[in-house]
């Protein structure tokens, strides 16, 4: 089954738990005013800060949250283990994405990102709506390990071993700026790949040929560990759907750059 459904598609669904995450860098009300102007009818919000993450710290901005949080989180937001879930944001499916790994992470089954976000959903005409009705709390079980992950030495390794893509903007990559974390550059042997090239200029994913050729490329191919990291672990789950979509299995360094660089004794490339 296809990571990513279409709007047309999940119009057609009978029965989904469906989730905004919608968010943006620093997030806060905005976001979820964003949903409460319009959204998806029967979409609940998700906040990708808090449903998503555990607080920032040695772990990273982003760190996974603790099984039993994100059980709760999603059992709250309606989502049950035998129910589809639908997770959408604004276009893109950056934050979406997060969404999707996490929850496939944590043992859900039937997860997908709707391709082209609210954007496409209200392009193809479909209603929107204000309401925000309560959803009957689900019954979902997080079970930690259905996605590989990588923590800092394995990312390390990695970068040796096999291909490990570096999800940030290629500045970042090339430390020529760091907006956000304390140091500047990328995990030494890693290769830049930034998300923005997964994506249309609409913001749909590019189809699984023109990926696969773009991973490929850049030395991902089948039967070669991969993995991915980012500023914070919510990109670089884009890359691993991305990676999936074209059908390379990949990792994720959850902890990412901001993980990386929280141990001043880990070695630091530019250029």
């Amino acid at each position: 089954m296809s990571p990513l459904i279409t709007s047309e598609e999940l119009a057609a669904i009978g029965d989904a738990a469906i989730l905004d995450v919608r968010w943006r860098l620093g997030g806060g009300p905005s976001d979820a005013e964003a949903y409460r102007e319009g959204h998806i009818p029967g979409a609940v919000f998700c906040a990708l800060d808090t449903d998503l993450a555990a607080p920032a710290g040695p772990a990273g901005r982003h760190p996974l949250p603790a099984p039993e949080a994100f059980q709760e989180a999603m059992r709250r937001l309606g989502v049950s283990g035998d129910r589809p879930v639908v997770v959408y944001d604004e276009a893109d499916s950056t934050a979406a994405a997060r969404a999707w790994w996490t929850l496939r992470y944590f043992g859900h089954g039937d997860v997908r990102v709707l391709d082209g976000g609210l954007r496409a959903w209200t392009r193809a005409g479909l209603p929107l709506a204000k309401d925000e009705s309560p959803v009957p709390p689900g019954d979902f079980t997080a079970r930690p390990g259905g996605m590989p992950v990588l923590d800092a030495d394995q990312a390390a390794a990695l970068a040796s071993d096999g291909v490990l893509l570096d999800a940030r903007a290629a500045e970042r990559y090339r430390g020529e700026v760091e907006p956000i974390d304390p140091v500047a550059g990328h995990i030494p042997g890693a290769v830049s790949a930034p998300t923005t090239g997964n994506v249309e200029p609409g913001g749909r994913f590019h189809n699984r040929e023109f990926l696969r050729e773009r991973f490929n490329s850049l030395g991902a191919v089948e039967g070669l560990p991969v993995g991915a990291y980012c500023g914070s672990g919510v990109t670089a789950a884009h890359e691993v759907l991305a990676l999936e979509i074209a059908g390379l299995p990949a990792a994720l360094y959850a902890g990412s750059w901001s993980n990386w660089v929280a141990d001043p004794g880990r070695p630091v490339a530019t250029g």
